[in-house]
């Protein structure tokens, strides 16, 4: 049998050193490589890396849900600021989720190369030497056959290398031969581990020259993708301004439907962005429909729909009736999906003081029995919107840069006690001297976001390879078999004059005894007992064919 000595364990503590030797810094850092590329820190690092993505599948992220952050702030105001200071607002960007990551793909480079030189090295392997005892494997067969040793052996080769088995022959003058299958196992295990090391580069080729950026468009209005009029970017780390695409969106118009009846009333069943784009400057303009999980390709760019929302028109003009504000404002709504849509109108241009109004805008408004607004609906069938006035200094031309979606309240002072409702087309007058406001409608908003990654089809093509690697490493089994043949002594009988059959041996002249076994080395699904009792039968009817094509030749 062949000497199988256990391979020596790696200790997860350092050795202890002789008395008269030193465990110095490099000792350790061995001691510290080893441990982070074991297997055991490998699994650890796994699911930290998996326990960090939680937050970010359940917090709005401000990469891909800006709006969503900024209404986190208004249901949470104690709360988010402290989540905002371990980074769960922009998990996948934060430090300590990438510091996971690098350890991780250190820990998969320090598994991943020496196993893959070691599993090359296995698929060049030549079988074992075949054991002395061939009836102790798990299957054996043996059987007697007129031809010689030496021949028996070259049918059994011929038989075993048409099935594909990589042959071993004795190079000490006896006759044995060892015959192994499913080298492909390793080639899967190969090819696994190649292509998680390809993901893994991929996954970097992303980071490193790929981008995500976020826009929020009015109906009516356009952008280019570069960095001056996108709303949010995150770039990769070697991304210039000259590595966007130059293309240009425009939204036309967005519908949403909604379920109209019955339980699941309000429920949305269809989104569709009617955008006209240009790859380039000059290049013809095109018209496309970006739906959700339909995303727009342009110049190896996609454009996601990830949000919508209203934007109410408002006209504000002045005591002489001089217009100082005139557009749509962009309301963010809640979670509730009524789409009760919050939002603040800023007037820097009023006179005589500046004007800030907060508002509310309810898509299908009905009034509760204590005389709150609520939308029952979050389709625009009855809109309203409540405001509230503000007049004073709005802190736009000093101090950080403030929310669009916020109004600095030090230096304003609340001009009506109460909130005041309108529908489209009615105007609210202003006390004193400070004009009036008007609401003219509505317009919808879209929230897009746009990315651009190179390592994603390669990370595509490294995940299919190590899909089928993991599926051969499976379904194909190493096996081995072995052969020895051994000449017949002659029995009493088998001399001179002596009939046939008349002595122990297989017949009269020369003849040997084929001893076959075999074993697998990974079989736990079963099935190699069949496949030996064929090969078995397959050897034994080619010796007989062998023998009765000699004698007829004799």
């Amino acid at each position: 049998m062949t000497d199988v000595r256990p391979a020596p364990q790696v200790e997860d503590q350092p050795a202890i050193a002789a008395p008269d030797a030193s465990f110095g810094l490099t000792d350790w850092l061995r001691w510290a490589w080893r441990q982070l590329t074991s297997m055991r820190i490998a699994l650890i690092l796994l699911f930290l890396l998996a326990l960090g993505s939680v937050p970010g599948s359940m917090l709005p992220q401000q990469g891909t849900d800006a709006a969503g952050v900024i209404q986190y702030y208004k249901s949470h105001p104690t709360l988010a600021p402290l989540l905002n200071h371990l980074a769960l607002f922009n998990v996948f960007g934060s430090p300590w989720f990438a510091a996971i990551y690098l350890l991780l793909f250190a820990s998969l480079v320090g598994c991943v190369v020496p196993r893959t030189f070691r599993l090359a090295g296995s698929a060049r392997t030549l079988p074992p030497r075949a054991p002395r005892n061939i009836g102790r494997l798990p299957h054996c067969a043996s059987y007697g056959t007129p031809l010689p040793p030496g021949q028996a052996l070259e049918v059994a080769a011929g038989v075993l290398s048409g099935h594909g088995f990589r042959l071993r022959r004795a190079d000490d003058g006896q006759t044995w031969l060892s015959a192994e299958k499913g080298y492909l196992r390793e080639a899967g295990n190969l090819l696994f581990h190649l292509s998680l090391l390809g993901v893994l580069v991929s996954i970097a080729l992303g980071g490193l020259f790929g981008y995500k950026a976020d826009k929020l468009l009015v109906t009516g209005t356009s952008f280019s993708d570069t960095q001056n009029d996108l709303d949010e970017i995150f770039p990769g780390r070697l991304v210039t301004a000259a590595d966007y695409p130059p293309f240009t969106i425009t939204l036309n118009s967005f519908n949403a439907s909604y379920v109209s009846s019955g339980p699941q009333l309000g429920q949305p069943t269809a989104f569709n962005a009617r955008v006209s784009y240009s790859a380039r400057p000059g290049a013809p303009v095109q018209i496309d429909d970006i739906q959700v999980n339909h995303p727009l390709s342009i110049d190896g760019a996609k454009v996601y729909l990830i949000g919508h929302g209203y934007a109410p028109e408002f006209k504000v003009t002045s005591a002489s009736g001089q217009v100082e504000y005139s557009e749509a404002t962009p309301f963010i709504a809640g979670t509730s999906g009524d789409f009760l849509s919050q939002g603040v109108v800023k007037v820097p241009d009023a006179s005589p003081k500046q004007l800030g109004f907060s508002g509310v805008f309810v898509p299908t408004a009905v009034e509760t029995a204590g005389g709150t607004l609520e939308s029952i609906y979050p389709a625009p069938d009855r809109p309203v919107v409540s405001l509230i006035a503000y007049g004073g200094n709005l802190g736009m031309n000093s101090g950080p840069t403030q929310s669009v979606y916020a109004l600095d309240m030090a230096g304003l002072k609340q001009l009506v006690a109460q909130p005041h409702l309108l529908a489209p087309g009615q105007t609210w007058k202003l006390p004193g001297n400070d004009g009036s406001i008007t609401f003219t409608g509505y317009k919808q908003w879209v929230s897009l976001t746009v990315t651009h990654d190179p390592g994603q089809l390669p990370a595509l093509v490294f995940g299919l390879g190590s899909l089928a690697g993991l599926l051969l490493s499976f379904l194909v089994r190493r096996r081995r078999v072995f052969v020895r043949t051994s000449a017949v002594e002659p029995g009493p009988g088998s001399g001179p004059g002596s009939g046939p059959g008349s002595g122990p041996g297989p017949g009269p002249g020369p003849g040997s005894v084929v001893q076959f076994g075999g074993l697998a080395r990974t079989d736990a699904s079963g099935g190699f007992e069949a496949e030996f009792a064929v090969l078995a039968a397959e050897l034994k009817a080619a010796h007989e064919q062998q023998a009765a094509q000699q004698e007829t030749g004799d």
